[in-house]
């Protein structure tokens, strides 16, 4: 049976570069895209979210913040902004960043405020996939923009 490559790569490094894989699932700026073998040949941009990583059995979670992703020959090469991996993601930083940018909301006039929905954005998100790898779990606890 075929299978897909993945590429995952930020403008500092190649995050991953693996064969085998049975599966990807994306954040794709339109929705969700999952990409099996044999895909049809695509070009798409990225959102900030989860994208899902799926071979024998086995899952890995990374957050990537937007980018493009690339379909050719059962080849899948995300070049996204920036990416880490679910496990890599320090829960403790990205719920400090969620704080900072709830508080700049609630805050002055003056702040910037697409600037500062798109921080809480993100930062919820990396919350999102930090914990599903680490409760091997996608929900939540109620109020914390788990459906981002």
């Amino acid at each position: 049976m075929a299978k897909l490559t993945l590429e995952i790569i930020t403008g500092e490094q190649l995050l991953l570069r693996e064969e085998e894989i049975d599966e990807v699932v994306a954040p794709g700026s339109l929705g969700e895209l999952g990409i099996l073998p044999s895909h049809a040949p695509l070009v798409t941009s990225l959102q900030a979210g989860s994208l899902r990583v799926k071979r024998a059995g086995d899952e890995d979670d990374f957050f990537v913040s937007g980018g493009f992703l690339e379909i050719r020959d059962n080849h899948v090469k995300v070049l996204a902004d920036a990416a880490e991996r679910g496990a890599e993601i320090d829960l403790e930083r990205a719920e400090a960043a969620r704080q900072r940018a709830e508080e700049r909301l609630r805050g002055e006039a003056t702040v910037d405020r697409v600037r500062a929905e798109v921080a809480l954005r993100r930062s919820l998100m990396r919350l999102k996939v930090a914990r599903r790898r680490r409760r091997g779990r996608a929900d939540m606890p109620a109020g914390s923009g788990g459906a981002e």
